[in-house]
């Protein structure tokens, strides 16, 4: 048994839905944060950056407890411990990085960025402009890569396909007029979104 704690943010959903299509059993503990739950003593043990995800495997490797978080982090660890969702083909999984990396350090932390401006009590409306454009070129890049392409990663899914559809759900669900205009962005996420372990992995209760 897994237990996950986590809030319906990027990177909790992307946790969560990594766990719902490995089908691993796990317990859901959600962390309010907007009661300061991920900076109580008790959620610092597990991770002193105050920071969500988090996992505990009660069942890690040689059956000891093994703590992890950070979403991508715990991504990759289920999909070694499942053997799911990472290329096995040498060359499919070199090229696999690039698009898990776009999507981890350059499409989600622009989405932060546009989402802390936006929600700060005096919003600087030119740098959340930069910031929505430099998302939108994002997405247009997306947008390319998919009309030629199938999966983030070529012709199968991987843990890349999960790590942007969270994002880019979550800004949809918040801020849709950024993700309007692109057809095969929006084709992709149909098929993903449609997954029973995507749609599990995106209802926090």
């Amino acid at each position: 048994m897994i237990d996950l704690y986590a809030a319906p943010t990027s990177n909790g959903l992307r946790a969560k839905i990594m766990l719902d299509e490995c089908g691993v059993s796990y317990k859901l503990h959600q962390v309010d944060m907007t009661k300061g739950d991920h900076k109580k003593p008790e959620f610092l043990k597990l991770n002193p950056m105050g920071a969500i995800p988090v996992i505990v495997d009660n069942e890690g490797p040689g059956g000891k407890p093994v703590t992890a978080a950070q979403s991508i982090g715990i991504m990759m660890y289920l999909a070694e411990k499942t053997g799911k969702f990472i290329p096995k083909d040498p060359a499919k999984r070199a090229q696999f990085w690039e698009p898990l990396m776009h999507a981890s350090t350059d499409v989600g932390p622009t989405l932060a960025s546009v989402f802390a401006i936006s929600r700060s009590k005096d919003p600087h409306k030119p740098s959340q402009e930069i910031f929505e454009g430099k998302f939108r070129d994002q997405l247009k890049w997306w947008d390319s890569a998919l009309a030629k392409q199938k999966y983030c990663a070529g012709d199968e899914v991987t843990i890349a396909d999960f790590a942007l559809y969270a994002v880019v759900a979550r800004c949809r669900a918040v801020i849709p007029s950024l993700t309007e205009g692109y057809k095969n962005l929006d084709r992709w996420l149909g098929e993903i979104g449609s997954r029973p372990g995507v749609k599990k992995g995106m209802t926090f209760s």
